[in-house]
């Protein structure tokens, strides 16, 4: 029977970053010896395929898992969703340094607190529960482990341990760093004792571009699959919306997470941090006020972008007479509130 652990997995950064580097290293170098955790290294999540031996791993655990990377936990934990790694979504009280300035007493107004009834969920998810911390947050080690071994003490985690993942089994990286192609994995982050409970993933990976389902929120309303002109959503055995071929999908272009009307799209890599899975809404304010200074609306940049994507492609542009959603459409006409009076006035006046 394996020793009840905890898994910690550090997802790395993408390229080489030495500030990156140093504070996965340093989170390694205080978790290792730690007799309640098992501690694994590997690329970064959103660019390991489904077959890499990173997957393959965190597919092997049972029990809870915190996972810290480089990006938004929901992004996270979505991905690890899509890829087979699933769980309830564990709550930390890790908090950012940015929002430990804010004062106790503002009410927030993030998305996060909006409730989605019609949500479609996640089929079949076992009872576990998955910890994402975004490195971002803090540039220290210390409030990492502080907040890893107080998860920690709070559970009694069956895991499969680290120690028992053959190396030399098909699943297992191989152990020059090399991939079949020949093309250099990482390397260890850290020299360790031998007995530590650690594994260093050193498969290489590549950058990717795709999109990522939250299905928390998705009501499968298939306005996305409307909107995709590149083949990249489809539906599953019970008819939910699926990411099918995210490698049809353009590099850079977020056009659909504009459109979701209930923001359930995330690209993990976007600059925008609504759009990547930060707290907030993609669209931004309810009242639209770029309107006001003549910048497109949301649904006008989204097809602005997809109409750049369908040109390189060498397809005819659409605009906005194709996929456009039609959110409106069917409900019965009623008696205006505050907001269509604003709006009204808004509209009226001469900029």
């Amino acid at each position: 029977m394996a020793a009840k652990k905890l898994t910690v997995v550090i997802s790395q950064g993408q390229g080489n970053n030495p500030a990156k580097r140093q504070l996965e290293e340093d989170i390694l170098t205080e978790l290792v010896l730690e007799p309640k955790i098992d501690v694994s290294v590997v690329p970064h999540l959103y660019d390991m395929s489904k077959d890499h031996t990173g997957l393959l791993f965190l597919r092997s655990v049972v029990g809870d898992i915190i996972f810290l990377s480089w990006l938004y936990p929901r992004g996270a934990h979505w991905i690890l969703d899509r890829q087979g790694v699933k769980g309830h979504e564990g709550e930390t009280l890790l908090k950012s340094e940015s929002d430990e300035e804010l004062e106790d007493d503002i009410p927030s107004l993030d998305e996060d607190e909006k409730q989605y009834p019609n949500a479609i969920g996640t089929p079949e998810v076992p009872n576990r529960k998955i910890y994402s911390l975004d490195l971002r947050d803090h540039s220290g080690p210390q409030v990492y482990v502080a907040e890893i071994l107080r998860i920690a003490d709070e559970q009694s985690v069956e895991t499969v341990s680290l120690g028992g993942f053959d190396l030399g089994s098909p699943a297992a990286p191989p152990t020059n760093g090399q991939t079949e192609n020949g093309n250099i994995g990482h390397e260890p982050i850290a020299d360790q004792p031998a007995d530590a409970n650690r594994l260093a993933i050193k498969e290489a990976t590549k950058r990717r571009w795709y999109p990522v389902i939250d299905y928390s929120r998705c009501t499968n309303c298939m306005e996305c699959i409307d909107f995709c002109l590149f083949g990249v959503y489809g539906v599953d055995g019970l008819d939910r919306i699926l990411v099918e071929e995210q490698d049809s999908c353009k590099k850079g272009c977020p056009a659909c997470s504009r459109v979701c009307p209930e923001n359930a799209i995330i690209f993990p890599g976007h600059k925008t941090p609504a759009v990547a899975g930060a707290p907030g809404e993609v669209a931004g304010m309810k009242i639209d006020l770029s309107k006001l200074f003549g910048a497109p609306s949301a649904i006008e940049l989204a097809a602005q972008e997809r109409d750049v994507e369908l040109e390189a492609d060498g397809r005819e542009t659409v605009g906005m007479s194709v996929g456009i959603p039609k959110r409106q459409s069917g409900h019965q006409s009623e008696e205006k509130d505050e907001m269509d009076t604003l709006m009204d006035s808004l509209d009226s006046l001469d900029f």
